[in-house]
């Protein structure tokens, strides 16, 4: 059944539809990975948004059980290419349409997707409506102009309420923004014993569960539209170690002075490559986020840059000068994507372990 994309700009796209047949707006942004499109459409960060991935064959190797980054999508649409019918994989259960039909998600294919992400990469990202073509282009183009997008897609994603993931080594609270299981998974095989907590818990709730040390997770949107996790971890910086991922980078840097705003259409993908300031190491990361932190506002704040983007000099890192926390913009956990980075997990438990043994010394003298 033929499909159109109507853009904000005007710009209308036909395809065959898949998926579910149910009409749905967002953002459009594209994703530039060649495999991990399971991957992507569970990861809580999506939200709200319609997703072009660029690589031309989408769904080759059907959908499994393990690859999943959440139970419930929050992805509104998918845009490829070519959707593959008939997968071919060991491990697939379900083809890419079988799935989107059973999350009541709708799929467009055959638009050609250069053409569109050469389209947001001009013009940034933009709102847009897969629809049925009996829709009027020009009546859906003034409805959208008029539809802000929305400021809760947090609050949409988040646990509602504290779960354990136990284990017997360090505690670590995990703050819900909209987490991807790859960081849970992370923190579990390194044996902690995992409290997660949704976005809105205070810092004394947090403070009263003794962590060992509290990662702040990814999640969608505009971090100022999380004001109360900003003034969470406002309270509990240089109390307990702190790891941020991605929205927990951007809460930290705001919490602590500094301030983010929008890319003109964000980095979403596979292979970005990352400079560490202190070695001169370069990593490639898996990246999914639009807003960065501004790099003029750090001076004058406690934080020092640790890592840039190559590709266009975006600050990926922070760490303070003054307490055990540090952040990340992008996905050390991966999932999808390369592992360069996985050891900032490894790091992350070293800052927990130097912070207890100093504690205990304190504690004798």
């Amino acid at each position: 059944m033929k499909k159109q994309l109507i853009l904000e700009d005007g710009t209308v796209l036909i395809g065959e539809g898949f998926g579910s047949e149910t009409a749905v707006w967002g953002e459009v942004v594209f994703n530039t990975g060649m495999t991990g499109y399971q991957e992507i459409l569970s990861d809580p960060s999506y939200c709200g948004q319609i997703v072009t991935l660029t690589y031309p064959l989408i769904g080759n190797y059907g959908i499994n059980r393990d690859d999943f980054e959440s139970i419930s999508p929050a992805v509104n649409g998918l845009i490829v290419k070519e959707n593959a019918e008939f997968p071919s994989n060991w491990r697939s259960e379900l083809t890419l349409d079988d799935y989107l039909k059973m999350k009541n998600i709708p799929g467009l294919a055959g638009v050609d997707t250069r053409k569109l992400t050469k389209i947001i990469r001009q013009h940034g990202t933009l709102k847009g409506m897969i629809c049925g073509m009996e829709e009027n282009p020009q009546e859906i183009i003034a409805s959208m102009k008029g539809k802000e997008l929305p400021t809760d897609q947090v609050k949409q994603v988040s646990t509602r309420t504290p779960y354990p993931s136990p284990g017997r080594g360090n505690r670590v609270v995990l703050v819900d923004f909209g987490m991807k299981h790859g960081i849970l998974r992370e923190l579990n095989d390194r044996n902690c014993d995992v409290i997660v907590v949704p976005y809105n818990t205070t810092a004394e709730e947090i403070l009263s569960l003794s962590p060992d040390g509290i990662m702040l997770s990814n999640g969608p949107g505009d971090p100022k539209d999380v004001p109360e996790a900003i003034e969470m971890i406002r309270n509990i910086i240089g109390k307990v170690p702190m790891f941020g991922i991605c929205l927990g980078h951007q809460l930290f840097a705001l919490a602590c002075g500094a301030d983010t705003e929008k890319m003109k259409f964000g980095h979403r993908g596979s292979n970005h490559p990352v400079k560490d300031l202190r070695t001169g190491k370069v990593a490639l990361t898996s990246q999914n986020h639009g807003y960065t932190v501004q790099e003029n506002s750090v001076a004058g704040t406690e934080l020092e840059v640790t890592h840039i983007a190559l590709n266009d000099g975006t600050i990926e890192g922070l760490s303070h000068k003054n307490a055990a926390a540090f952040t990340v913009q992008y996905h050390p956990e991966a999932s999808p994507g390369p592992e360069d980075a996985n050891g900032l997990f490894d790091q992350f438990m070293e800052m927990v372990e130097a912070e207890k043994k100093e504690a205990v010394i304190n504690a004798k003298a």
